[in-house]
């Protein structure tokens, strides 16, 4: 594979020869396992990264969860039996670096050359991930009482509740009314995902990248952050949303 041209190798087992071949040559190297002797010969071996396959036929998400539990330095990309449906209750493990699946790619559509569709499967995959939402609309005002007028504005003509913080005033959960003018000549556009690490990666390869300086954490986990680019006079930031 690699005289072919293969830049790394996946494999659906654990083949001793063939990964010792690929640590050992420098190649990247993902072997397949099912069950916990095999994650410890991936430990044993250096390898952080490992393919669980055939995910669902082994006992899908149950049995990752149990599997990995006592082994805290690895991640795993489940394949086999991946799907739309279960796409999401995968990626929500802490300990799934990414998932694989051919219902994206199935053989039919590869042979009769239906491109069209595999893409649109493809970003619909990208789409469940992401989960992209509308969260709410942030409003600039200059100081803390015109922040305050205009949330309470907001609360008096469609019963929103008020809930002040710091730096910023909700109406309802749609509505945020900034009390010191902040990024954006208008505001800004919050928008939700399932995962913002991965949001911020599939974003730079469509050339936006973030502010780090606006980087919001809580409890070691980052909730909130800016993008470089604005819409319409409208800075865009992430957030976490629940799922």
């Amino acid at each position: 594979a690699v005289s072919a041209g293969a830049k790394f190798i996946v494999s659906p087992g654990f083949n001793p020869k063939v990964v010792d071949y690929c640590l050992e040559n420098n190649i990247p190297v993902t072997p397949g396992i099912n069950n916990p002797t095999q994650i410890e010969m991936a430990l044993e071996r250096g390898i952080e990264v490992v393919k669980f396959f055939p995910a669902e036929a082994s006992g899908g998400l149950p049995l990752l969860e149990s599997m990995s539990a006592p082994y805290s330095g690895i991640k795993f990309i489940p394949t086999g039996g991946i799907n739309l449906d279960n796409l999401t209750s995968y990626l929500s493990n802490k300990k799934v670096h990414a998932c694989g699946g051919s219902w994206m790619v199935k053989a039919n559509l590869i042979s009769s050359g239906n491109f069209d569709e595999i893409t649109r499967l493809t970003k619909e995959a990208v789409s469940t991930m992401l989960g992209f939402e509308f969260a709410h609309l942030g409003i600039n005002e200059e100081n803390k009482d015109k922040a305050l007028n205009s949330a309470s504005r907001l609360s008096h003509l469609f019963y929103f509740p008020i809930k002040e913080g710091k730096s910023s005033i909700f109406a309802g959960s749609g509505f945020e009314v900034i009390k010191n003018k902040f990024l954006g000549e208008h505001g800004h556009i919050a928008i939700a995902t399932k995962d913002i690490y991965r949001a911020i990666t599939y974003l730079k390869m469509k050339g936006i990248s973030v502010l780090p300086e606006t980087a919001k954490e809580k409890d070691g986990k980052l909730k909130a952050i800016y993008l470089d680019q604005e819409v319409s006079g409208f800075a865009i930031h992430l957030c976490k949303n629940n799922f």
